[in-house]
């Protein structure tokens, strides 16, 4: 991850560059924590100040959260994501539940008319490593390859816009998609997403939608009922 040609001129926003690209590539995912200062010092063949001072840049738009005595970790792909994140993380989950809905009802529909094969090779790919994270009974690992799996179905609509606000809006989707699970993964709680993609292999995009539109109402629910007070016999 050495700089090439450092100039003193601009090294800071190199820096800021190379760390940015670490995480948009994928290199560093959403969850992890990024190297120390000095291993990056000794990386990137520059002064601590200046990593420091990439490293709170990217902090300040969002992308990393410092955490004292932790480490500094990837909260956000892109400044968008980050501010997204920071904006609606207190949002009514109801907000977020018919935000969901609309974004991948919208993307089903196009991607059943869509789709090519690599989009349904893909899908069913995803599909098989979320059943096999849900049978596993690994509840983080179930959520990214659920979180995976709806971002394909609207990258298959192949449309770039709604694509990319729905990558933007992925880790606060991820968030809420984690409370609904919770730490432990029920068989009453699993949601079938065969359907959906059987819908977009035919082609019928009313099918696709009508599956899209959903499933977030079904967490929505779950969430309601799982936070909700036990009710007291009477008498008691």
């Amino acid at each position: 991850m050495a700089l090439s040609s450092p100039r003193r001129s601009g090294l800071s926003d190199q820096v800021i560059a190379e760390l940015r690209n670490q995480i948009t590539s994928g290199e560093w995912p959403v969850g992890s924590r990024i190297p120390t200062e000095p291993e990056l010092v000794e990386q990137l063949g520059v002064a601590r100040n200046t990593v420091r001072e990439a490293v709170r840049a990217l902090a300040h738009n969002g992308l990393l959260d410092i955490r004292q005595g932790s480490g500094t970790y990837v909260v956000a792909t892109s400044e968008l994501a980050g501010v997204m994140h920071r904006r609606f993380a207190g949002a009514d989950p109801r907000h977020i539940a018919e935000l969901r809905s609309t974004l991948e009802s919208s993307a089903a529909r196009l991607a059943a008319e869509r789709r090519t094969e690599r989009d349904l090779r893909q899908l069913e790919a995803l599909l098989a490593r979320r059943e096999e994270a849900w049978e596993a009974g690994d509840a983080e690992r179930f959520v990214a390859a659920d979180a995976t799996f709806h971002l394909a179905v609207v990258a298959a609509s192949h449309n770039e816009v709604m694509t990319e606000v729905y990558a933007d809006l992925g880790h606060l989707l991820r968030d809420w998609l984690r409370e609904d699970v919770g730490e432990e993964l029920r068989p009453e709680n699993h949601m079938d997403h065969a359907r959906l993609v059987a819908a977009i292999r035919a082609g019928d995009a009313d099918a696709a939608a009508s599956e899209a539109a959903g499933y977030p109402f079904v967490c929505l629910r779950r969430t309601a009922v799982s936070q909700s007070p036990a009710r007291t016999p009477a008498g008691d």
